[in-house]
């Protein structure tokens, strides 16, 4: 196994690669317009964190195009392709762990599938983050893989051939630390997945309001 790589050196390196093989967000859907529909009405302002591509930027702007976002992610090729596929939209090379550093407050925040690059300690300090920049009735929308935090570990990739360290995280947690910030949850979904070697996992999708 090679050497591990950090995440954000290993999605600049292959971002054309993994704008393919997460093209197809059809599975989330519907967590995704339950986070629209939770938004206030009008020109919302939206956090996208961890936007990758901007695959999601494509779907929420689709179902809603009068929201305002700033799409964030911390390898330059990722925004690069970004901007390429959102022309309307904003985004800045940013990490996840520097949200509270942005200076501006938002309607809304969406971090699909960024927590598996943070460390339980860093995914709560997130959702603390994340409650400082919402706004009043401000909605989070966090996705990460669910299992016992003690199984997170170096990873290979059958995709790139490279390796690095990934995280599970546990409802348990999460929701805990939504509730000290004072969210309220507004869903929990459990989807089963699979890995590109065959691997099943549980992805979770928790939604909560300020």
């Amino acid at each position: 196994m090679k050497k591990p790589l950090p995440p954000a050196e290993i999605f600049n390196k292959h971002a054309e690669i993994y704008q393919e093989q997460y093209r197809d967000i059809g599975r989330y859907e519907d967590t995704f317009d339950m986070f629209c529909n939770s938004i206030r009405e009008g020109s919302a302002s939206v956090l996208e964190v961890a936007c990758g591509p901007g695959n999601v930027t494509q779907y929420l702007l689709a179902k809603r195009p009068e929201l305002q976002i700033l799409g964030t992610d911390f390898a330059p090729n990722m925004i690069r392709l970004a901007q390429i596929n959102n022309p309307t939209a904003t985004f800045q090379v940013m990490d996840a762990r520097d949200i509270g550093q942005l200076g501006n407050t938002y309607d809304a925040i969406l971090c699909g599938f960024g927590l598996p690059y943070l460390s339980r300690e860093e995914a709560i300090t997130f959702i603390a983050d994340a409650a400082r920049v919402l706004n009043a009735n401000g909605v989070l929308y966090i996705s990460t893989m669910e299992d016992d935090y003690s199984k997170s570990g170096i990873k290979h990739s059958v995709t790139t051939g490279d390796s690095t360290y990934m995280y599970y995280h546990e409802a348990g947690y999460l929701t805990e630390a939504l509730e000290a910030h004072h969210f309220h949850i507004l869903s929990i979904t459990r989807k089963a997945s699979q890995g590109a070697d065959g691997t099943p996992y549980t992805d979770l999708v928790i939604i909560a309001r300020k």
